[in-house]
């Protein structure tokens, strides 16, 4: 199994997950040119992509799903209600279409799109399982609801949201509906409820975690670095390659 962030935060979030004999990407919110750039850096062959998943139809997450499923003529895997919102930049894609909460087999591996709380019209965490095991993802998190931790459990790889530090939302300059906007159960992740998920999910066989969608403004990644190391070593059952998600480069593809 191999899993890399390409991007993440809010001006473009794109993942590639490998699993059995399927390579799929998981959102592309960045410019074709820009993934592809991304994907040759860190030598992942675009032409060697079997899907495209969306986890939902912000801007961020979609903007090249459609010109990238075009291009090497892959379908895009999504829910019915998000194909039909994001229709204008899926354009002519083949689209396989899923129901939240029912898994599906797509060539050697089961996906499974579990719901989220998150301000999009469908919004999902993805689980894929195959003969090796089971990787994880999911961002754009309102809150931690009891389906989302029983998903994510038993993941050798998991892509988590840790987007923002409560204190430097609070004191930051975002206007205060932003503010309460990204604290909502619609929002996304703090720091915090990032480490009481992982509380439930950190097991033996955790060997990779990718913290995502961190705020540029409102978080800082030696902060997350430093907590996250600090918290796993206090719970004394594993020690997971901690990889952060960044915004402007691709980060290393880790075999697991």
């Amino acid at each position: 199994m191999k899993i890399c962030s390409l991007a993440s935060g809010s001006k473009g979030n794109c993942l590639y997950l490998e699993a059995g004999e399927t390579r799929v990407l998981i959102d592309v919110g960045l410019s074709l040119r820009e993934t592809l750039v991304r994907m040759e850096a860190v030598g992942i062959d675009a032409a060697g992509i079997h899907a495209v998943l969306v986890s939902h139809e912000h801007i961020d997450h979609i903007r090249s799903v459609g010109a990238f499923s075009r291009k090497f003529k892959v379908p895009v895997i999504a829910s019915h209600m998000v194909s039909k919102k994001a229709e204008k930049y899926l354009g002519k894609s083949r689209v396989l279409e899923f129901e939240a909460g029912r898994a599906m087999t797509f060539r050697d591996v089961v996906i499974d799109p579990f719901p989220i709380t998150h301000d999009a019209c469908d919004p999902v965490g993805f689980i894929l399982e195959s003969r090796e095991g089971r990787c994880g993802s999911a961002t754009d998190l309102g809150i931690v609801t009891r389906l989302v931790t029983e998903k994510l459990k038993g993941c050798r790889g998991l892509n988590l949201e840790a987007n923002h530090d409560p204190e430097m939302l609070l004191n930051g300059p975002y206007p205060w509906h932003l503010k309460q906007r990204i604290k909502s159960r619609h929002g996304h992740l703090s720091n915090q409820e990032s480490l009481e998920l992982l509380h439930d999910l950190a097991h033996e066989g955790l060997e990779a975690l990718v913290l995502a969608h961190l705020s540029e403004v409102n978080n800082h990644p030696d902060k997350v670095v430093e907590t996250t190391t600090a918290f796993l070593r206090d719970q004394n059952c594993c020690a997971p390659r901690i990889v952060i998600g960044e915004q402007h480069q691709a980060g290393p593809v880790m075999k697991i």
